[in-house]
């Protein structure tokens, strides 16, 4: 049995393992507290950026994060605008590092 965490414990605990890791961390977008979903931004400050999202794996059954967009940075932060602007209740987490550690792949932040 899994237990579901909060969106706003989830994206506090993730704050957290960055802040550890000394890699900069900004929320952008504060969305539902309960169930809103999570799109992490990742520049790394030379105009680029990619933005992940959580999804199902269909093979397991779990969930893992994606890449919703890629390029540009102005045009990643175009499409988060975008999404924000469909769905009020989203989080947008911006994490700044050059070589675009992010930390989504480490136990407890892909599930």
């Amino acid at each position: 049995m899994s237990v579901r965490l909060t969106s706003e414990l989830w994206v506090s605990a993730y704050l957290n393992r960055l802040r550890l890791a000394d890699i900069p961390v900004y929320v952008t977008a504060r969305g539902d507290a309960t169930a809103g979903a999570v799109i992490v931004k990742s520049a790394t400050l030379d105009g680029k950026a990619r933005a992940f999202q959580r999804s199902v794996d269909f093979a397991t059954g779990g969930r893992v994060w994606v890449v919703l967009a890629e390029g540009e940075e102005a045009d990643v932060d175009a499409l988060l605008a975008r999404q924000r602007a469909r769905d009020r209740d989203l989080w947008v987490i911006e994490v700044e590092d050059r070589q675009g550690r992010t930390l989504l792949g480490e136990d407890g932040l892909s599930d």
